[in-house]
């Protein structure tokens, strides 16, 4: 027995050894568009989908206290994964380098590099799912940075609606429906039927409304004036009201039981709106 614990006790020091290695040896990735500002505080880092997306971030941004990580692809799914393997993966690993405060025994959020790291991916399925793959990411490995408040989800907007030379952006179709009253637009049919007509003709009355399908369709200055300028942008800070029932969530929506997951969409299909297949 002895013998076991040392044998034991050899193997978890090997293992540290090696996770503190790889993570020493982790430098700014390449793809990474850093801020000139150095004070965590004052500076932000926008996690993209996307090369495309990233590249108009990187031009729309504000150099000073604004840095880009483009991610590509999905990330890992680390509620499956070890550790080791979590190192092994590219995108996670420029993450960690990115905000540099380490990871599992050895992450300690106040060596963060930016006060605000902002989750920014597309409003359809693969970037909710995206999105879902980060917020486990951060929950089981980076936890402290939700609960000191550092971590957002950036909100781009679903619509362009465009009258002469005014642009208005809408963020959820109740929006949308209220600038076309703004603009007079309900005529004698309700406004649902309007926008239907709309949406099907390019335009009605002058006015013509465009959905986004990603956030590649922005350019430089429509990103920066809709997601990413402090004075106009919408971003929802991410909280834990309850780390039981995170973790309850993240298990069954994430982990390798299948049954509960199946579950959790039985109960759940009737609420879904709007459904991306």
């Amino acid at each position: 027995m002895r013998a076991a614990e040392v044998r034991e006790a050899a193997r978890k020091a090997r293992d540290l050894a090696r996770r503190k290695n790889a993570l020493e040896n982790l430098n700014l990735p390449g793809k990474l568009a850093d801020c000139s500002i150095t004070d965590p505080e004052h500076c932000e880092i926008y996690i993209v989908e996307g090369d495309s997306a990233g590249g108009s971030a990187k031009q729309g941004r504000d150099r000073r206290f604004q840095a880009i990580l483009p991610l590509k692809g999905k990330i890992l799914n680390v509620e499956k994964a070890k550790l080791s393997k979590i190192l092994e993966n590219n995108e996670i690993k420029a993450i960690i380098a990115a905000i540099g405060a380490g990871l599992g025994m050895e992450f300690d959020s106040t060596k963060s590099r930016y006060g605000k790291i902002i989750l920014m991916t597309d409003a359809d399925v693969d970037g909710s799912h995206i999105r879902t793959l980060l917020l486990t990411f951060f929950y089981r490995h980076m936890q402290d940075l939700i609960n000191s408040g550092k971590i957002y989800i950036a909100q781009p907007p679903l619509y362009k609606i465009k009258k002469g030379k005014e642009e208005f952006y809408a963020y959820d179709d109740d929006e949308r429906n209220e600038i076309l009253k703004r603009l007079k637009i309900n005529g004698k049919s309700k406004t649902n039927e309007v926008v239907e007509e709309i949406i099907e003709e390019g335009s009605i009355k002058g006015v013509s409304i465009s959905r986004y399908k990603g956030l590649g369709e922005m350019n430089p200055e429509q990103l920066w004036v809709t997601t990413m300028n402090p004075e106009t942008r919408t971003v929802l800070q991410v909280t834990l009201e309850s780390a039981a029932t995170a973790d309850k969530i993240f298990e069954t929506l994430m982990g390798d039981a299948v049954e509960p997951r199946r579950e959790f969409i039985e109960k759940n299909a009737k609420y879904v709106r709007n459904l991306d297949v």
